[in-house]
């Protein structure tokens, strides 16, 4: 049954040759069993999902409506409110919270009849690469368990990977998505800016937070962007159009498709990406794609801008977290003073420390014109500049990450752990749908992604056009060796 993708799960429970109490203790089992490897969850809901999967039983058998994603069991990110859950943000700081209310997705995914069976683990604040920098416990790669899965959704990613659940939701700011899902041979979705709620997502950099799926096909990725893609009115940033149809009309072919290609940025990639990369490219042209060389050289300004607006916006949203609203209180504290400030020195991790720090920097007196400003207005020509490409082509084509999955622990400059997003955060900085999609493996045998990018709210052509590809290279088939078996 961990072979099977979300919508053919469903499709076990409506032609009742599985019951949700059966596929649902199938996957809590197998968390059990294989989660003591990988680390992925930081709270299974046994009980709620069990409770949730007879009541679904009973309401197929009295012939009771039944909702989208009935029986498949989901995960999600610990940035993402259930309420009279804890929320941790994978941080000392939030240990205890108990959200009090659910976010939009949460709500939308119980209204079509998901099972959700537990929280999975992130990067403090969900600020990282590597799924290192939680509070908890680092999250292993079920490809290599040496190797990280990738971050700051790397708990979700590696669940999918390892067939733990079959989709999972996290959060992409800069690549938090697309990233682990490239490291974990997966498909991530991160969705037009605006297009999914962020209510009940708690903020990182809210310009460009935005709330996506990871599952084994591009069909689930569909399937979820149909029930989670509606309109909000508690998030003043949602588009408030009504959800898209995805899984309806799909193509067979890229015929007449133009896919840009911005070969100049692609100019310092490591041979095994660009070799896969290449190879992808050749996949597209094979399935009728024309592929055009296009221009962005001003990407390569992109982490740049990325580390002054998203750490400005952090150091904003964070602020809250002070002991008193937010957050565990310091015992230590003697005064008011005090509480502020050893509660945030206790309960903030060294890298969310030190986004704080360089955000109240670029946005403090004498230095704001210098860089918070020259950066918006750099993000502009970056915004500007793909929309002149898409003017031109229908997508655009990148590889997902610079290299493969890396060793835990084999990153200790901040520096080089930012170039992990080089290739992902520019999405974000425009506010574009992109997903990554699996396309081989390197030398090593470690999972590699492809990542097309569209132009705003193009969301459906995005993902419908990814299963072509995915149906052409058939890599979101393989599963992990270790993890590629019945665990009864």
């Amino acid at each position: 049954m961990y072979k099977l993708s979300g919508l053919e799960l469903r499709n076990l429970f409506l032609s009742k040759k599985k019951s949700a109490e059966e596929i649902t203790n199938y996957f809590l089992h197998r968390i059990k069993k294989i989660d003591k490897e990988v680390s992925s969850f930081l709270k299974v809901f046994d009980e709620k999902a069990l409770k949730k999967a007879k009541e679904l039983d009973q309401r197929l058998k009295d012939n009771k409506p039944i909702g989208k994603m009935a029986a498949i069991p989901v995960a999600i990110k610990d940035n993402i409110n259930i309420e009279d859950e804890i929320t941790t943000c994978g941080s000392r700081f939030l240990k205890n919270y108990k959200a009090p209310f659910s976010a939009t997705i949460v709500k939308a995914l119980e209204e079509e009849d998901a099972i959700i069976i537990g929280k999975t683990n992130l990067d403090e604040f969900a600020m990282g690469s590597s799924t290192e920098f939680s509070h908890f416990f680092p999250t292993k790669n079920p490809w290599n368990l040496k190797c990280v899965p990738g971050g700051s959704s790397g708990g979700s990613a590696a669940a999918v990977s390892s067939r733990m659940v079959p989709i999972a939701f996290g959060s992409d700011t800069g690549g938090s998505i697309r990233q682990p899902a490239a490291f974990c041979g997966i498909s991530g979705f991160k969705p037009t800016y605006g297009r999914v709620s962020r209510y009940g997502l708690v903020a990182f950099a809210s310009s460009m937070d935005q709330i996506g799926p990871f599952a084994t096909t591009s069909l689930d990725l569909a399937l979820t962007m149909e029930v989670i893609g509606r309109s909000c009115e508690k998030d003043s940033t949602n588009f408030k159009l009504p959800s898209e149809i995805y899984l309806e009309n799909l193509p067979n072919s890229f015929e007449n498709m133009k896919i840009g290609v911005p070969y100049q940025f692609l100019e310092n990639v490591g041979p095994n990406v660009r070799k896969n990369f290449d190879e992808s490219i050749q996949t597209l042209k094979d399935l009728g794609a024309e592929i055009i060389d296009i221009n962005l050289d001003v990407l390569k300004y992109s982490i740049d801008i990325y580390y002054v607006l998203a750490t400005a916006e952090a150091s904003t949203n964070l602020a809250r977290f002070d002991g008193i609203r937010y957050g565990e209180r310091s015992k230590n504290a003697k005064n008011l003073e005090e509480v502020y400030s050893l509660s945030r020195e206790e309960g903030f991790g060294a890298e969310v420390k030190r986004r704080i720090l360089i955000g109240t920097y670029v946005l403090s007196a004498g230095y704001q014109d210098a860089f918070y400003k020259k950066a918006q207005k750099v993000r502009t020509v970056i915004i500007n500049a793909f929309e002149k490409a898409f003017s031109k082509c229908d997508f655009v084509a990148l590889p997902t990450t610079p290299d493969s999955a890396f060793e835990i622990g084999s990153i200790r400059d901040p520096l080089q752990m930012y170039l992990q997003d080089l290739f992902t955060i520019s999405a974000n900085l425009a506010g574009l749908p992109a997903a990554s999609i699996p396309s081989g493996f390197d030398n090593f045998k470690k999972p590699l992604g492809l990542q097309l990018l569209a132009a705003q709210l193009q969301d459906v052509k995005l993902l419908q056009y990814a299963n072509v590809f995915e149906k052409k290279t058939n890599f979101y088939k393989q599963i992990p060796t270790l993890f590629d078996k019945e665990i009864f």
